[in-house]
C-alpha cells in the first residue's frame, strides 16, 4: 500500500489534483500495482479525504495564540491500542513533530486515524512518515523545507559528525 501512496504523492501536487478515486484506481492499474495494494491504498486514501474535509486547520497551518495556550497546558494520552499498533518510535516521532510546532493538533489527529487504518504491527517509522507526508498533501500544504527533509532523509545513512 506504501508504494501506492508514495506515487501518488510524487505525481499529484495536492490532494486536490489527484483524479477520483474510481480514476485514480485505473491510472494505478496501468502503471502496474497489484489490485489488493490499489484497493487498500484507495480505501486509505478514501478515509484521509473525508477526515481532511472534516477538519480545519489554523491560518496558515500554524497554531493560533489560542492553540498554543491550550497545548501548553494539555496532554495528548495515547490509548493501549494507539501504543501497540504505533510503538514507542512512531509515538515519540509524533511527538517530535509537534513540539516543534509544524504538526498542529488537528493535522495529528488525522495522523492518529490513518494510521491506526494502516497495515503493520507496530507500523514503521518510515511508514508513518510517509503517512504524515498524505497529511500535509491532503490539505494541500508542503512542509517546510527542514521538515521534508526530516521526513524523506533515512536516518539509517547519517554518519555522525
Amino acid at each position: 500500500m506504501f508504494e501506492v501512496l508514495v506515487f501518488v504523492y510524487e505525481n499529484y501536487w495536492r490532494g486536490d489534483a489527484c483524479p477520483e478515486l474510481e480514476q485514480l484506481g485505473r491510472k494505478l492499474s496501468a502503471h502496474g500495482f497489484e489490485a489488493d495494494e490499489i484497493n487498500e491504498a484507495l480505501v486509505w486514501l478514501d478515509g484521509l479525504n473525508l477526515a481532511a474535509q472534516h477538519t480545519q486547520l489554523p491560518e496558515g497551518s500554524q497554531r493560533s495564540v489560542a492553540d498554543q495556550d491550550q497545548s501548553s497546558t494539555s496532554m495528548r494520552v495515547y490509548s493501549v491500542a494507539e501504543q501497540d499498533h504505533l510503538g514507542a518510535q512512531c509515538l515519540g516521532f509524533i511527538s517530535f513533530l509537534e513540539s516543534s510546532g509544524v504538526l498542529p493538533a488537528p493535522m495529528r489527529e488525522i495522523v492518529m486515524d490513518r494510521a491506526m487504518a494502516a497495515p503493520g504491527d507496530p507500523v514503521s517509522l518510515d511508514d508513518l512518515k510517509i503517512i504524515v507526508l498524505m497529511v500535509y498533501w491532503s490539505f494541500g500544504e508542503e512542509p517546510d523545507a527542514l521538515v521534508l527533509d526530516e521526513l524523506c532523509d533515512d536516518a539509517e545513512f547519517r554518519l555522525p559528525q
